[in-house]
């Protein structure tokens, strides 16, 4: 899941009281490679009572705001079980000082009961449920460690978060396997009653890889090939599914759906700050927990050289203030290559994510953002519209009214 983007008067933190330990063995995990961070048997287990509470009372003094959010992921975060987050209910309440706490999970929906769904509804989480798509789709990588299915299991877990009446949203990973299928993707995700959904480009990169004095070689004709793996997503194909997905969004779902890249998109365009870190011009103060109490500056860059440092040697509020932490957010900008600083679409991208700038630039340097094709894609074909509805929102109408001037324009006779 992205994250949001802070000011380093704030932070957002994604938790991971599990650590990368997860009770399904998704092909694409990025994550699940970071066990090998912790091979110690004691460093493996779950978050114990003591960093919870140490964490949680960090989080909340670490906050300039009334309003704390906390972001429980994985690995599979329900692996702990409903007491743990009844502890992390209780420390909140304990370091609350007045402020307004919200907490969102983000699950694959396996073991979520009807004793989970009574916690959840108590305590009012967000839940994010994983899910790629129809049955065919979403099977492809996301199978338990026995090679089985899951989307059954997925469905039934989105059941019974309707029948309690608890908000979810649903995340998306976009891959070779569901790339080509984005309307059917979208109004499935819809049939399902999802009103808010993020689409995660998958981009991950292969294993071998030339390098010459430090710098990965990618050649411009074999880039699928050799820099990313085979389930990796299809810059071009990546644009066309989210202009795809946005022709039917921006003729009949503005303020019905909420997709995450859109708001985002449209804040930009009406000059408003970015709400992704990806699309923010710079990173830092986004961070990732893990459940020994380690803190790295992204969850994208949960390697030792990125860590900060640990909560039980310095509160979250200094690590966020750090140097290590303000070197790293001003790297964003600092390797921004050329060909960006020229593009037409910099106020709505700023290079995109750097873990993901590897493809070569004009200038035969591999520091291109690999998605930057698709980006393209997608803001040229969203611009007019966005542009329209910003007009709009000026003038003092709702950006809606622009589903009811494209449906009369489409009426009118060719």
């Amino acid at each position: 899941m992205h994250q949001t983007t802070h000011s380093l008067q704030g932070c957002h933190v994604m938790a991971k009281p599990s650590s990368s330990k997860c009770n399904i063995d998704c092909h694409y995990c990025f994550y699940l490679e970071k066990s090998h961070l912790y091979p110690d048997a004691d460093r493996q287990s779950y978050m114990s009572v003591e960093t919870l509470e140490l964490y949680i009372q960090q989080h909340i003094a670490a906050q300039k705001t009334q309003q704390v959010v906390f972001a429980w992921q994985g690995g599979e975060p329900t692996l702990l079980g409903v007491a743990f987050f009844e502890k992390a209910i209780e420390f909140q309440r304990k370091y609350q000082q007045g402020k307004q706490i919200i907490n969102t999970i983000q699950t694959n929906g396996l073991l979520i009961d009807e004793g989970w769904c009574q916690f959840l509804k108590r305590h009012q989480f967000l839940v994010g449920i994983s899910i790629d798509g129809p049955k065919e789709l979403h099977d492809v990588y996301r199978k338990t460690r026995a090679g089985k299915p899951t989307h059954d299991k997925v469905i039934a877990a989105i059941t019974q978060l309707k029948h309690h009446h608890i908000e979810f949203n649903t995340l998306t990973v976009v891959s070779d396997a569901n790339v080509k299928h984005p309307e059917e993707v979208y109004h499935y995700l819809k049939s399902l009653g999802s009103q808010h959904m993020q689409f995660i480009p998958l981009v991950e990169r292969a294993a071998t890889q030339a390098t010459e004095n430090g710098l990965t070689l990618l050649h411009p004709q074999s880039i699928e090939k050799a820099a990313v793996t085979s389930w990796s997503v299809n810059p071009d194909h990546y644009g066309l599914f989210m202009s795809a997905i946005f022709h039917h969004w921006v003729r009949k779902d503005i303020g019905r759906v909420w997709v995450q890249l859109f708001e985002n998109t449209f804040a930009l365009t009406c000059d408003q700050p970015a709400q992704l870190c990806v699309f923010a011009p710079t990173c830092g103060s986004a961070f990732a927990l893990e459940s020994n109490g380690d803190l790295y500056a992204c969850d994208h860059y949960v390697y030792p050289e990125f860590k900060l440092g640990n909560i039980h040697q310095s509160d979250i509020n200094t690590l966020n203030h750090s140097d290590d932490n303000k070197h790293f957010a001003q790297q964003k900008q600092r390797s921004l290559p050329r060909d960006c600083q020229q593009c037409a679409y910099l106020s709505l991208c700023n290079g995109g994510c750097p873990k993901h700038r590897f493809a070569l630039s004009q200038a035969a340097k591999p520091e291109q953002n690999y998605l930057c094709a698709g980006y393209k894609t997608f803001f040229a074909y969203s611009a007019p519209y966005l542009s329209l509805m910003k007009q709009l929102y000026l003038d003092g109408h709702p950006p809606a009214a622009i589903m009811e001037i494209i449906a009369r324009k489409e009426q009118q006779p060719k």
